[in-house]
């Protein structure tokens, strides 16, 4: 019998855990939660009162959150009233937890007691010469408050109510050129940060900027505006698949789904043949001997100069470096198909567009071609 009721009252003490008001030394504080069984990153807004009982010193607090990989958190607000032997304070956080389950929030409170004799002395002297508060420093230690976390829909991506919006200046382009998509995710809930937000199975060139992120928090949550900069290129006409975002609204318990239907971009090709000059240089040879005439008068000039020109070459080797191409280096270095199209795509996609047409078909055509071939070839272009 005596076991039965152990059992039930510190089942009555779990059950009101959220909500507490216990009496300490020269103080009492409560602590409240607006649920304590929310969806993994639901939000739930924490408050923490203290008030002063002994109101024959002078109190200070520090108090804040343990740090813990299980949530996270924002304080949102702090109100302190403006008595010193009546101190009253609220605390209030945003707390999101990151996994199901049964989690512990725990807490950190420093309690400092003074007299007014110390204050009034710490505040003695001129602007320059300001003593320090002597106080006296205790740790409160608190009992964690638990979290009974439920899980999320599968397949869920972001967690809140959520708008998605996508930008897309131009559709038409030409080869390689880029074309710039932006996409904009806002509402309220947990920030929206997605590591891949393309499709997997695209088959043309994307980059992508690190997302521009804009976060408000308030005691009514926190709201967002998360921005993805990237750029699209190909050599030909492509269509950019739709994207979907599956979110869950905590609020009203309902999946839905953030879409940007299938885009469709227009590549224009290049004239080839404006990336060659059309005229030779040097000029083709002609059956004109009188060349030779002028080589053979020239030969004994040189032929007596040769050995002058032997003595000094050691003395204008070192004077005279040849300063190779600033890009010659990264293409020679490139290791792969890709790394070679990136470097030609980054320095100039109208000279190189012969070597760009044979790696893009090489990667995502299936296309045969050989890297130190394309490489010598990308060379010659220079």
């Amino acid at each position: 019998m005596k076991h039965s009721l152990g059992r039930f009252f510190l089942l009555l003490f779990i059950l009101f855990l959220p909500a507490m008001h216990i009496e300490a030394e020269d103080f009492s504080y409560h602590f409240n939660v607006d649920k304590n069984d929310p969806y993994v990153k639901e939000s739930v807004l924490l408050t923490f009162d203290i008030n002063q009982t002994n109101h024959d010193v002078i109190l200070l607090f520090d108090f804040d959150l343990i740090k813990n990989k299980n949530y996270t958190y924002q304080r949102v607000n702090i109100q302190e009233s403006s008595s010193s032997h009546a101190l009253q304070i609220r605390y209030t956080y945003l707390i999101y937890p990151l996994h199901n389950g049964n989690i512990d929030i725990e807490f950190k409170l420093r309690k400092k007691v003074t007299t007014d004799d110390s204050v009034a002395y710490s505040f003695s002297g001129d602007r320059d010469n300001v003593k320090g508060l002597v106080t006296k420093n205790y740790t409160i230690e608190l009992p964690p408050l638990t979290l009974l976390v439920k899980s999320l829909p599968k397949d869920t991506q972001i967690v809140g109510d959520f708008t998605l919006e996508h930008i897309i200046k131009k559709y038409h382009a030409k080869v390689y050129e880029s074309l710039p998509v932006t996409l904009i995710i806002k509402g309220k809930g947990y920030t929206p940060l997605l590591n891949q937000i393309l499709p997997a199975d695209i088959n043309f060139t994307s980059f992508k900027e690190k997302p521009i992120v804009h976060i408000l928090s308030t005691m009514h949550g926190s709201k967002n505006t998360v921005r993805y900069n990237m750029a699209l290129s190909h050599n030909k006409n492509f269509t950019l698949p739709s994207i979907k975002i599956q979110a869950f609204n905590p609020l009203t318990e309902k999946v839905y789904t953030l879409k940007v239907p299938s885009q469709k971009f227009t590549i224009t090709d290049i004239n080839k043949s404006a990336l060659v000059d059309k005229v030779d240089a040097p000029p083709v040879l002609k059956e004109d001997w009188s060349w030779l005439k002028t080589f053979l008068s020239y030969l004994l000039i040189f032929v007596s100069g040769f050995f002058t020109a032997k003595v000094f070459r050691v003395q204008t080797r070192n004077k005279y470096t040849k300063t190779p191409h600033p890009i010659f280096g990264k293409i020679k270095q490139s290791k792969n198909k890709k790394e070679l199209l990136q470097t030609l795509m980054a320095y100039d996609t109208q000279r190189f567009a012969v070597c760009i047409d044979k790696l893009e078909n090489s990667l995502y055509a299936n296309g045969k071609m050989n890297l130190e071939k394309v490489k010598k070839e990308a060379l010659d272009l220079l």
